[in-house]
């Protein structure tokens, strides 16, 4: 096998980003306009998991990868803030890099949540409605989504965040693209 080489400008140029430069959307998905989901949302990596696909700022930063993508969700405005009960068809790894934040998931109608502190991590298995909140942060919190699989799919949401997303104006339509109702 060949060995491949890479400059290290063409490194920096094309495979690193810097959190920085790493703006990102706060309407990424449709629970984006819920009270307490409020979040800005960073494709690093990979497949572009996303709904509002005319946002050029959710354009992956490092371009695809094969099968997994990386995502920043940063909550800025305390605790309450993150994703609205959701399923992929693939695994998803939660990973906490700031601030104290719960996992939650349902089993039947019934949910339940673990707390993580920054480095611990779940693996959420495929098709589970879960979500997560920040519990204890500050000025800035984050947490890192890792979407696993050759194709994410998109999000299912839940019938409940469905209705709540109809009333801030917002619903997906058969492809998965997030769009705004009158």
């Amino acid at each position: 096998m060949d060995t491949p080489r890479i400059s290290q400008s063409e490194m920096e140029a094309n495979h690193v980003v810097r959190v920085g430069d790493a703006r990102g959307s706060e309407l990424a998905y449709l629970d984006q306009r819920i009270p307490g989901h409020e979040r800005e949302i960073v494709n690093l990596v990979g497949m572009n998991v996303t709904e509002n696909m005319d946002d050029p700022d959710l354009d992956p930063k490092i371009g695809n990868a094969h099968g997994f993508s990386l995502v920043y969700n940063w909550a800025r405005e305390g605790s309450g803030s993150g994703a609205a009960l959701h399923a992929h068809q693939t695994e998803e790894i939660f990973v906490p890099m700031i601030g104290t934040w719960e996992v939650f998931w349902l089993e039947g109608e019934e949910e339940h949540a673990v707390r993580l502190n920054p480095l611990d991590a779940i693996n959420v298995p495929i098709g589970i409605y879960r979500g997560f909140r920040l519990v204890e942060g500050g000025a800035e919190s984050l947490m890192l989504a890792i979407v696993g699989g050759p194709n994410a799919g998109h999000v299912a949401w839940h019938p409940s965040v469905i209705a709540r997303a109809r009333e801030t104006g917002l619903e997906v339509d058969d492809n998965g693209n997030l769009r705004e109702i009158g």
